[in-house]
């Protein structure tokens, strides 16, 4: 893999793992938190300042550490009917929303530990497609401390009641009472034992990882 595929794919793999952050418009800027839908676009509830900015850049920060700027065009919709669907995507993630106005946003271009990223980057369906809530519905009913170790594992976190809220291949997300975390796995499923597998090798992985270290 070149040196800007695997850029590309760490920003990438930064943004579905960091869906809170800020977003900057007409010198403002404020919290935001945004979910991913099925056709690569993502969602937020948004201010109607938002809407009517002319620049919209959302800010994907680690502690100050490192971040990733999008970016992003926003497309206003209502919540009913069909697009009332990326609605309910965004409250499975975060719950209630602080603002009554939504928007689609699309990825317009990024910049990333320096290097500017085409949009086309973070613009990517889920491969699972129509079979996302089934393999979602599967996780939750299954082994729940499965994941609550799977989290421990990977973030030395507790997460009390697990709600498995995402899913596209590569990994799971996970809401936890106040926020999103994401599980990636190291092998591509297509299936809830698939996924199941995942999170175990997760585990055993990260165990013994620590163990190394100690």
């Amino acid at each position: 893999m070149s040196e800007n595929a695997e850029i590309e794919e760490s920003a990438y793999g930064w943004l579905r793992g960091h869906l809170a952050g800020f977003i900057r418009f007409d010198g403002e800027r404020v919290a935001i938190r945004i979910a991913p839908l099925p056709d690569g676009r993502f969602v937020a509830p948004v201010m109607v300042a938002m809407l009517m900015a002319g620049e919209v850049v959302i800010e994907l920060p680690d502690d100050g550490e490192e971040d990733l700027h999008l970016m992003v065009s926003l497309a206003q919709f209502h919540d009913r009917g069909e697009d009332g669907r990326a609605a309910d995507r965004w409250r499975a993630y975060h719950g209630d929303p602080p603002d009554v106005n939504w928007a689609f946003m699309e990825v317009d271009a990024a910049k990333f530990r320096g290097y500017f990223i085409d949009g086309e980057v973070f613009r990517r369906p889920n491969p699972l497609g129509s079979e996302e809530t089934a393999i979602c519905k599967s996780l939750n009913a299954g082994d729940r401390d499965l994941l609550r170790r799977a989290i421990d594992a990977a973030f030395r976190i507790d997460a009390a009641d697990p709600l498995v809220v995402g899913a596209d291949g590569s990994g799971i997300d996970v809401r936890r009472q106040f926020d999103v975390v994401r599980l990636a796995l190291a092998e591509p499923f297509t299936d809830a034992v698939g996924a199941e597998a995942g999170l175990r090798r997760l585990i055993e992985r990260e165990t013994h990882d620590r163990g190394t270290r100690s």
